[in-house]
């Protein structure tokens, strides 16, 4: 799944940031094509503010293969809120064993790359969860991170077990409990092993206006 249902306000835009060209391409296009030309990627959900569902899809559209498909839903008003709801999308599947492994990534990481989308599934498949952790530099500190000794900022794709994470979202939905990220709503209900994967800081989140610069250089190099 990939979260696509914030603004443009912080970016200075006056539409979804995700939308913004980014070498003559959407934003957000990036890594759903990233995603999609992943060999055992099954599903590709986007989700979006309520009433951008048509403006994402045509957006998306003339950046797809003829035979690629993406499905476009309403998100909620927080992160967890949109988690669920692709969640409920692949819950069918997810029961049947079709999807075992499912990859939550921000919209607006345009340049995480197919490489570390296949790191972190694996990871996940090995492990239970697993996150892109990236090294803080600069920074005095006695808390550790389990890649390089040092903190660290963790970034997505977060990727998890199927199963137990949809066992997760439904416990958190009867409790009326929201995390800050997918592991945090993993690890208080699942409570499995969640693996951190060595990540750069090359898989920036577009935010402010100087990020739209920097990312159009670094797309630019991206391998």
């Amino acid at each position: 799944m990939i979260l696509a249902a914030g603004s443009g306000s912080r970016v200075g835009a006056e539409l979804n940031k995700v939308l913004l060209p980014l070498a003559g391409v959407p934003v957000l296009a990036w890594s759903v094509r990233d995603a999609l030309a992943l060999d055992d990627v099954r599903r590709v959900v986007v989700v979006v503010r309520d009433g951008e569902q048509e403006a994402v899809g045509e957006a998306l559209t003339p950046h797809l293969d003829a035979d690629q498909e993406v499905a476009v839903v309403a998100g909620g008003a927080t992160r967890h809120r949109s988690e669920q709801a692709a969640l409920r999308v692949l819950a069918t599947e997810i029961g049947s064993g079709e999807i075992d492994v499912v990859a939550i990534h921000d919209g607006a990481r345009p340049l995480a790359g197919g490489a570390l989308f296949d790191a972190t599934l694996a990871a996940a498949r090995e492990h239970g969860g697993a996150i892109p952790v990236v090294p803080v530099e600069g920074l005095l500190s006695t808390a550790l991170d389990p890649v390089a000794g040092r903190l660290g900022a963790v970034q997505t794709p977060q990727a998890f077990r199927a199963a137990p994470l949809l066992a997760a979202y439904d416990a958190a939905a009867r409790e009326g409990f929201e995390g800050t990220d997918t592991a945090a709503c993993y690890s208080r209900y699942d409570g499995g092993e969640v693996a951190a994967v060595p990540s750069t800081s090359l898989n920036l989140k577009i935010t402010f206006p100087e990020d739209v610069t920097l990312a159009a250089r670094l797309a630019a190099i991206r391998p």
